[in-house]
């Protein structure tokens, strides 16, 4: 069994977590700008399955000239290591998982050599290792809603396609997903009942080229209970919570909406602004 992280409490005294070391069985781009990594191996006994549609683990990444033995002693690394060695973490969603077959999907997002975690999954070779801990998430699609509102950026694509395939035939819902162009477009399955609408910045990510915000106000708000689920940058998710929350009256109990990332952030800093005002996405 996997050790956890550290085997003590994590900084800020969380309890740490457990981590899974698996093996990269399997490596797919399926999308200009997504990688897709099939993950398993003995480690998947300790994995423990979540019934939810936007699981999420969070990866950890070591400089490879240290060295370092999976999974890794966080507590011990502290006291050993300068803050710049230590490993760093990187969220992700699980796309699929097959337990019969030993096995998680996990999409990634690559945009050249930007960031850590995309580079390593499109140069990830057949065999290596990496581990996480997780899963987490708390979102699931139910029938007792009478319309289903899915809006997100490339990163809540995994998150989006995983809710899709779990709703019930009879539900019905519209789906926006922002990309860049019509070649980061994929085929999705979906209800009959649930349309997908794919919108292209037709750039990279700014400020200034997104525009989920405005496609979303565009559309004819549905009657009866609107169940939502919104995931993608920060300050996008800020406005998105506004007209959904704000304007619409949309029960906070009823949204799944957080930001999976921040514009100009690594996720380091990312994580850390969460507990301050600017990372914050609801006022309390």
């Amino acid at each position: 069994m996997s050790q956890p992280t550290g085997g003590g409490p994590q900084a800020g005294g969380r309890p740490a977590r457990p981590q899974v070391v698996l093996q990269v069985l399997k490596r797919e781009e399926i999308a200009p700008h997504l990688v897709r990594l099939t993950l398993g191996g003995p480690g998947m006994s300790d994995f423990v399955d979540k019934p939810v549609t936007d699981r999420y683990v969070k990866f950890l990444f070591a400089k490879p000239e240290l060295e370092l033995e999976l999974p890794y002693d966080m507590e011990a690394l502290r006291a050993q290591l300068a803050p710049e060695d230590m490993p760093v973490r990187r969220t992700y969603t699980v796309r699929r998982s097959d337990l019969q077959a030993s096995t998680i999907e996990v999409d990634f997002v690559v945009h050249g050599d930007e960031g850590l975690a995309g580079p390593w999954a499109r140069d990830a070779q057949i065999g290596s290792s990496i581990c996480f801990s997780g899963p987490g998430g708390m979102f699931v699609p139910r029938d007792e809603f009478d319309f289903h509102f899915f809006a997100g950026d490339e990163t809540a694509i995994p998150a989006i396609a995983a809710s899709l395939e779990a709703m019930s035939a009879q539900m019905t819902g519209l789906v926006i997903i922002e990309v860049a162009d019509q070649a980061d477009e994929m085929q999705l399955q979906a209800p009959a009942g649930v349309e997908v609408r794919w919108i292209h910045r037709n750039a990279a990510f700014t400020p200034e080229t997104t525009i989920l915000d405005s496609s979303v106000r565009q559309i004819p708000w549905p009657g009866g209970r609107v169940q939502v689920f919104a995931h993608g940058e920060r300050e996008v998710m800020k406005k998105l919570r506004a007209y959904f929350y704000d304007e619409r009256g949309v029960d906070r109990r009823d949204m799944s909406l957080s930001a999976y990332w921040a514009f100009g952030r690594a996720e380091d800093a990312f994580q850390a602004e969460k507990r301050t005002e600017v990372g914050k996405i609801f006022a309390d």
